[in-house]
């Protein structure tokens, strides 16, 4: 019987299924030093922590975070002289740079559809005259 009070815990597989990334990528952000699951015998364990570790690094990466900043993140809310504030700032900071940074890929989107929009109409108009 399973005490109540234990912990849940993941395989690499069941993990890697579970957050949709593949098993290299467990091992080699393990290689990293992003994660750090408990091992039992040859197979890796992973925790509630080490979960949400990689939840919080999966969602920098979307973002367009590097594995460093994810670690500099990551690590501050582990750390024993861990703050919430320097956590929230640093990752607030790098927000805003992640947003301006898609704005300007927005805006130059815009332009780019607008000149493909009047390149095809001068197209559209030299068709209509060679008929």
């Amino acid at each position: 019987m399973v005490a109540a009070t234990q912990e849940k815990t993941w395989t690499v597989g069941e993990l890697a299924e579970e957050l949709g990334v593949t098993t290299r990528t467990l091992r080699h952000y393990e290689a990293e030093g992003l994660l750090a699951p408990r091992r039992a015998g040859q197979n890796r364990v992973y925790t509630a922590r080490d979960r949400a570790r990689l939840r919080l690094i999966l969602r920098g990466r979307r973002f367009g975070m590097t594995l460093a900043e994810c670690r500099e993140i990551v690590d501050m809310y582990d750390g024993a002289e861990s703050s919430e504030r320097l956590q929230l700032t640093t990752l607030l900071a790098r927000l805003d740079d992640i947003s301006a940074d898609l704005r300007r890929r927005q805006d130059d989107l815009r332009r780019t559809l607008a000149e493909v929009g009047e390149v095809a109409g001068q197209c559209r108009r030299r068709l209509d005259e060679l008929v």
